[in-house]
């Protein structure tokens, strides 16, 4: 059971008198009770009005004998300063109310916004501000079993509440008084202690700390934005400029710089305890995320008039489609998904097909509102897409695990593929001059980046295997070549040659100009996904 007892008094008085609301101070005297703080703020305000009413010496407690669960704390002074100044920025030794003025300051802080939470632990736990946060929950038309919830804090915070608990040990300093604790409940923990019990009743589901729904608000204060800024210039390595950070003055630079700077600094140019603003925060946002789905599955591609993913150079389209977008729009609709992030087992050309058991792919699903499917809507996700295109064609779709999709990656360059080559020779050829080429086994290349992808891979040379090759004659200047590599090949390559950059390759072999007509890729030898029943 934690409690109020006669060494908390001068803290309660000090604080109610500068214009905290009980939360806070119920933080700064390291009460861990939960119910407590859920307690209407009224009902605080009077509790701590009667506390300070009690006799001196009388031990006292204003929360419930409940058993609770251990608190976190944020230590608020890191360097201990023996020669700290006494006086506030001012000058000036605060006065603390007796017991017998106590009940004025409660009057006087109740209509006021708290000076160290600006109003986040009043106005921010009443049920209309949860009933706002579950309207917009339920706009947005998630499907979820639990939520987690999250807080955005202003960085000033940080500063306020250093200045407060200054404010304290000048004052317990003064009265020679011994400060029992070092540490505050945090601000972010106090605030869901009260707000999760309301949000889960309202959305009719429990927080869970490990739920991949979250629930977040965004708060802000204008009015107090600048009251960081002194810190830049006692501690300026602590504040610099990063990408995508609209301001330097961030919550962990803020906590950084309050860790650094000494006490006697921080008391030259904050005011402590801090004064009270005019307005409360603004709650800025409030946003839902639910956690990535990820879908995996094998396509078919059948044209040779089709990327892999998009074919934009220099900001024009090329192609009008893609395989990516065939199959994400379907995914994108059914999963209400915000974005996509596509992968595979490798990629083919744009002129190249796939045929056999298709390539592995997966989709991560952002944001996504819709996250539970059974096996039959899958089957029929599968069977839209199949239906919008005679391009391509999906098989064995089926949700995954994040952790799942790293087998599609495990040891990609030890897998084997097959492709099926139509290659042209320039001199004629007879079935003989080519027969010799199905007797080669594991023949090594060195492949140097090819020209063709220069511009988007490292310019290295690659050490290749063609584990076996079977040729089929066709005519004099024609034959189709079956071949099984290594992963990551570069076929096209190896039947031309690329002006050298690939040796041996099928000129050189045959001792003529070749060049590749058509390729297909017959399988991916990668055992992944599951197969499933039709």
């Amino acid at each position: 059971m934690s409690s109020l007892t006669e060494k908390d008094r001068p803290i309660v008085q000090l604080l109610l008198n500068a214009g905290t609301c009980p939360r806070c101070i119920l933080r700064f005297c390291c009460v861990g009770s939960q119910m407590l703080y859920r307690q209407p703020h009224k009902d605080l305000m009077k509790d701590l009005q009667e506390f300070l009413k009690n006799n001196q010496g009388k031990e006292d407690t204003v929360c419930l004998d409940v058993a609770e669960p251990p608190c976190k704390r944020i230590r608020l002074t890191e360097h201990r300063e023996e020669g700290a100044d006494d006086q506030n920025h001012n000058g000036a030794i605060p006065q603390i109310p007796s017991a017998d003025n106590g009940s004025a300051a409660v009057e006087s802080s109740a209509v006021k916004v708290c000076n160290v939470c600006l109003g986040i632990l009043q106005e921010f736990c009443e049920a209309d501000f949860v009933k706002k946060v579950c309207q917009k929950v339920n706009s947005a038309d998630y499907q979820f079993t639990s939520f987690v919830f999250s807080v955005s804090l202003p960085p000033q915070l940080s500063v306020r509440e250093r200045a407060a608990w200054l404010g304290v040990k000048q004052e317990m300093r003064n009265l020679g008084l011994p400060l029992a604790k070092d540490d505050t409940v945090q601000l972010k923990e106090a605030y869901k202690w009260i707000i999760h019990p309301q949000l889960s009743e309202e959305l009719g589901v429990p927080a869970d700390g490990k739920s991949l729904f979250e629930v977040s608000v965004v708060f802000a204060h204008p009015e107090t934005d600048e009251e960081c800024h002194f810190l830049a210039t006692a501690c300026p390595d602590c504040f610099k400029p990063a990408k995508n950070k609209q301001s330097v003055f961030t919550r962990m630079a803020v906590i950084k710089a309050l860790e650094k700077i000494k006490e006697e600094d921080f008391l030259k140019h904050f005011p402590c305890p801090p004064s009270s603003p005019k307005k409360l925060c603004d709650a800025l946002e409030i946003q839902c995320n639910n956690g990535a789905v990820f879908v995996a599955g094998r396509y078919n591609k059948y044209s040779r008039n089709l990327p892999q993913t998009p074919w934009i150079i220099d900001g024009e389209r090329k192609l009008e489609s893609s395989v990516e977008e065939l199959i994400s729009e379907h995914l994108m609709a059914g999963f209400k998904a915000d974005s996509f992030n596509f992968s595979s087992s490798g990629r083919e050309d744009v002129d190249v097909r796939t045929l056999g058991n298709g390539r592995p792919f997966a989709i991560e699903l952002v944001n996504p509102r819709r996250i539970r499917f059974t096996a039959e809507e899958m089957k029929r996700l599968q069977q839209a897409i199949n239906d919008s295109s005679d391009k391509i064609q999906v098989r064995d779709l089926q949700l995954v695990t994040r952790e799942a999709i790293g087998r599609m990656k495990e040891g990609e360059e030890e897998k084997t593929k097959t492709y099926s080559a139509l290659i042209w020779t320039d001199r004629a050829i007879q079935r003989e001059d080519i027969a010799f080429l199905d007797d080669i086994k594991e023949l090594k290349l060195d492949q140097k980046t090819p020209l063709r992808v220069l511009h988007r891979r490292p310019l290295a040379v690659r050490c290749r295997l063609i584990h076996t090759m079977r040729s089929e004659y066709i005519d004099e200047h024609h034959f189709r070549l079956h071949l099984k590599t290594q992963a990551g090949t570069y076929i096209k390559e190896f039947v031309h040659g690329d002006f050298g950059r690939t040796k041996p390759n099928i000129g050189s072999l045959l001792n003529r100009t070749a060049d590749i007509l058509e390729l297909d890729v017959e399988s991916v030898d990668v055992d992944w996904p599951p197969t499933l029943a039709d």
